[in-house]
């Protein structure tokens, strides 16, 4: 599995609007056929804070996912939302779900 887990940081004024923009991306994220999860995270302490956690079978799934009408979508409208750049975080699976690597 190739994970991407993604700590995104939105000016308050925004978060609502990135929620709604987030939730379109992840929904049609998970009707990718090389998907296997997305969550959608927001920090406990700080409504502005989110985390996105992405699993996909290859990494070449995670690229045709950056290509998709959605994801362009999403990329283009919460660019002007965030008070900083998103961090993006690429892992290879050790131990997902029931089995290992």
């Amino acid at each position: 599995m190739y994970v991407v887990s993604v700590t995104v940081q939105v000016e308050e004024q925004f978060v609502g609007q990135f929620i709604e923009a987030t939730l379109d991306n992840a929904r049609n994220t998970r009707k990718e056929p090389g998907n296997v999860r997305f969550d959608v995270s927001q920090c406990v302490d700080d409504r502005g804070r989110f985390l996105l956690y992405e699993v996909y079978g290859t990494a070449d799934d995670f690229r045709t996912h950056q290509q998709t009408e959605h994801y362009l979508r999403w990329k283009q409208a919460v660019a002007e939302w965030m008070a900083q750049p998103r961090q993006g975080v690429k892992h290879q699976s050790v131990f997902f779900g029931e089995a290992e690597g």
